[in-house]
């Protein structure tokens, strides 16, 4: 796919996820082998955009299609360092590949030295090894050479993109996607049916800026649409209220003083459905970015006393205090009856003999 002579890979373009990504401090190899895995079920559904990767910031992470054998694009960052690439234990049979680069610096920008650093994942095994994740941080770091301090790594202004978008895996790789009503035969054909999606055909597809412009434009029209359509029944009700239906129907549409009679057949059915389109997608992609990420606060970790209730301990704990009560005051009141009986006892035994004795001598 673009493996196969995309001809403009040599100026840094390469196909990403078009979702941004929160930025991250740090990441470690089980959140990059999570990410990976989370990415290969998205993929299949969400077509990847060609794009540049320029001057990114630290902390930024970025899901891109490489495939195998391509060099890393251009990133508008200069390296003073060669990269290492290390294989690392995923576990259930997978390999996690990491490559390092470091001592980095933009070129013209006044840095005063070079600590930014960049590394990428990808699974070599058990996962899709054309999705690289790219994370950039900052490392170690050294002093700029004065000649290298200027120099740029690549030509500026970027060149505007126009390619469409690219499935990247699943039943509909290679499939490219078109915005809404500029597939191709959309330039020949007056609807943007099935035949404008179709993968492959030629056509002449915009940029982002270009489709923005388009839907803001088709947006206004249909505002303007319909707050006409809501001055048109305020005035109906209001003459329905005064009475001053004379001369035309009660029903209908009324003339605006500003309606020039054919601002209605500029916006056809056609641009109605692209603009709704757009919503639709927009709305659609909130849940299926979430479904995909999944929340990503951290949950609360749970006590090992919640299994516990606090209620229940007390309540035991009350009734095992009076029968501990209960058996102390049993054996104090058993003790208490065991010394009076000790101490009655050797008076008795004092009587008889004192009787036994009386006996004797009579």
């Amino acid at each position: 796919m673009a493996s196969q002579g995309h001809p403009t890979q040599a100026d840094g373009q390469c196909l990403r996820y078009p979702d941004p990504i929160p930025p991250q401090r740090e990441i470690n190899y089980e959140t990059a082998v999570g990410m990976l895995m989370r990415a290969a079920g998205t993929a299949q559904n969400v077509p990847f955009v060609w794009s540049y990767v320029d001057k990114p910031q630290d902390g930024t992470v970025l899901l891109l299609y490489l495939p195998l054998g391509n060099p890393f694009p251009n990133d508008g960052i200069r390296y003073q360092d060669s990269e290492i690439k290390a294989v690392v234990p995923a576990g259930g049979g997978r390999e996690l590949e990491v490559c390092e680069i470091k001592y980095g610096f933009i070129p013209g920008a006044g840095e005063p030295s070079s600590s930014r650093l960049r590394r990428r994942y990808r699974l070599q095994k058990g996962g899709h090894p054309q999705l690289v994740l790219v994370h950039y941080t900052r490392g170690p770091m050294i002093l700029i050479p004065p000649g290298i301090a200027n120099q740029p790594v690549r030509a500026y202004p970027l060149r505007a993109l126009n390619e469409p978008s690219v499935y990247v895996a699943g039943e509909k790789q290679g499939q490219k996607m078109y915005p809404p009503g500029m597939g191709p035969g959309a330039m020949h054909a007056g609807g943007g049916g099935p035949a404008s999606m179709a993968p492959g055909a030629m056509g002449m597809p915009m940029n982002f800026s270009q489709q923005q412009a388009m839907l803001a434009q088709q947006n206004s029209q249909m505002e303007a649409l319909e707050r006409r359509r809501e001055r048109e029944r305020e005035r109906e009700r209001a003459a329905q209220r005064d009475g001053q239906t004379a001369g035309r129907p009660p029903q209908g549409r009324i003339p605006d003083d500003d309606d020039s009679g054919d601002e209605v057949d500029q916006i056809s059915t056609r641009t109605l459905a692209m603009a709704r389109y757009k919503r639709n997608h927009e709305w659609m992609n909130e849940v299926f970015h979430r479904a995909a990420f999944g929340d990503r606060a951290p949950k609360p970790k749970s006590t090992p006393y919640s299994i516990f209730s606090k209620s229940e301990l007390e309540e035991k704990t009350a009734k095992l205090q009076t029968e501990i009560e209960a058996l102390q005051a049993s054996s104090a009141k058993r003790r208490a009856d065991k010394i009076r009986e000790s101490q009655s006892q050797p008076s008795a035994d004092i009587t008889m003999s004192s009787i036994a004795g009386d006996s004797v001598a009579a």
